[in-house]
């Protein structure tokens, strides 16, 4: 791949708005220094600049989850992880310096001890049969708010997500 969008097509307005509702995620990689990655999301695009840097592209209303970890000799300097819902320009967001335009924020933490709780939450999350990504926004917030303040977060059991999946038909 290039680090080049596709040329647009004139005919095509609907693909035009697509394409300009991307939400884009920069990612960097450099062993041992700067790590960053997608912890899981489904990518509609993906760009790689080079060795070290790609981006990725979600769609609107699409939920992924990135972690940045920075290290030297010495071990972790940075941990941080971040739960994010791609939105439509329409939208309010809040602004990143690697998601451009921006994101609403469903949970962000740092600190490497949270950061892995965190990771072990979502691992005990897909154990159940569940993509994360369809996790009710809620939890997200409800965990960020939990680990922040230094409590345990409820668990996210099966009975809760059938729940939302129902909420979410009835109130779309």
């Amino acid at each position: 791949m290039t680090g080049q969008l596709p040329p647009k097509r004139q005919s095509h307005a609907s693909n035009d708005r697509l394409i300009s509702s991307i939400t884009w995620v920069h990612l960097n990689f450099q062993r041992h220094r700067v790590e960053q990655w997608i912890r899981f999301g489904h990518p509609c695009r993906e760009q790689v600049i080079d060795r070290q840097r790609r981006r990725v592209g979600f769609a609107s209303g699409a939920v992924f989850a990135c972690v940045r970890w920075a290290g030297n000799e010495h071990g972790t300097v940075a941990a941080r992880l971040v739960i994010l819902r791609a939105v439509l320009r329409t939208e309010p967001f809040q602004t990143l310096g690697f998601v451009h335009p921006g994101a609403e924020i469903l949970l962000q933490l740092d600190g490497w001890l949270r950061v892995k709780r965190t990771l072990e939450i979502i691992d005990a999350i897909e154990a159940l049969g569940i993509d994360p990504t369809a996790v009710a926004p809620d939890h997200w917030r409800h965990v960020h708010n939990r680990l922040a303040a230094g409590q345990a977060p409820s668990v996210y059991s099966s009975a809760r997500h059938v729940a939302w999946l129902a909420r979410r038909r009835i109130c779309p």
